[in-house]
């Protein structure tokens, strides 16, 4: 949902809950029939001041009502499912985010990249692959080639060097692009109690050219967090569990729409049956293994004219 229908309308005073009925709202009793109540609950939303809100929910409830009906959707399954939101958000804490887990299993993450960038990747712009539930807030800002990892993690030596660039080519100085990544172990910082804080994260600024550049360890794959709703859910439909290697970017430049994305290793199985179907398009790369056995990453990164928006931070 968008910023604008984000906007919630102070609480109504009593006076205007007990004149909510205006002539012609009507006040007869309610037909016991699906299509009298779908109306009843549309007429309900024609009160909505946020024109972006009243349109969402408008849609909303005619795909939920004709959900239920098309599965006969019973009571106590009603039930079930309302105890299954209600624990996603008792699963929620600083560890991770179980809605945003949720949006990404079922593919609805990825499907609203692909509709807000429809235009740019008709251009030629970078494939956008979801945020996830683990970028942070306040990540250090680094210099163009200094190390995201800290000393003594563990793992291949990797450095990516990458470029952030208009869709005609033209490089994009003063970029901020924000990375992060899973340990060789498959945890991200927060998970881990072993590593230190802010470990392989960082934030850097495009230099005139619009390159940036850092030196990490080469990332592993890992399971989807499973000790929630979403891991239950999982294992009803019997699907994999597993991410293929990634690294993670969001681009943000004044004049460009925000490119968040994710470049997976080609070389990982797992890249041909993301749980989260986020390995699109092409976003698979192959860590090209140097003489001295690390592994370099080239990479292009290109943003859309537009608003730059910061997104919404899952974690502090």
């Amino acid at each position: 949902m968008n910023e604008s229908a984000r906007v919630a309308p102070a609480p109504p005073t009593l006076t205007e809950a007990n004149t909510a009925f205006e002539p012609g709202d009507g006040h007869e009793a309610l037909a016991a029939t699906p299509e009298a109540l779908l109306q009843a609950v549309l007429a309900a939303n024609r009160r909505t001041t946020n024109p972006r809100l009243r349109q969402i929910l408008d849609a909303l409830l005619r795909h939920l009502h004709a959900f239920a009906l098309e599965v006969g959707l019973s009571y106590q399954e009603l039930e079930v499912g309302l105890d299954f939101l209600v624990r996603m958000g008792k699963a929620t804490g600083p560890e991770k985010h179980e809605g945003i887990l949720l949006a990404d299993i079922l593919g609805l993450a990825t499907l609203v990249g692909l509709i807000d960038a429809k235009q740019a990747l008709a251009a030629g712009g970078t494939e956008p692959a979801l945020i996830g539930p683990f970028w942070r807030a306040a990540q250090p800002l680094r210099e163009n080639g200094a190390p995201i990892a800290a000393e003594g993690t563990p793992g291949e030596r990797l450095f990516v060097n990458g470029r952030v660039l208009a869709l005609d080519g033209k490089p994009i100085a003063n970029a901020r692009v924000e990375t992060w990544q899973a340990s060789p172990g498959g945890l991200y910082e927060n998970q881990d109690p072993d590593q230190v804080d802010m470990n392989l994260r960082g934030r850097f600024e495009t230099d005139a050219d619009g390159r940036f550049s850092f030196r990490s360890v080469r990332p592993s794959g890992y399971a989807v967090p499973v000790d929630g709703p979403c891991g239950e859910l999982l294992h009803a439909q019997r699907r994999a569990i597993m991410r293929p290697a990634h690294l993670h970017f969001i681009v943000m430049a004044d004049g460009y729409k925000t490119l968040a994305t994710q470049i997976f290793d080609a070389e990982d199985p797992n890249a041909y049956r993301d749980v989260v179907f986020g390995a699109v398009g092409s976003l698979l790369h192959r860590f090209e293994r140097q003489p001295d056995d690390s592994f370099r990453l080239d990479l292009d990164l290109k943003l859309e004219p537009g608003t730059m928006r910061v997104p919404m931070c899952p974690l502090p």
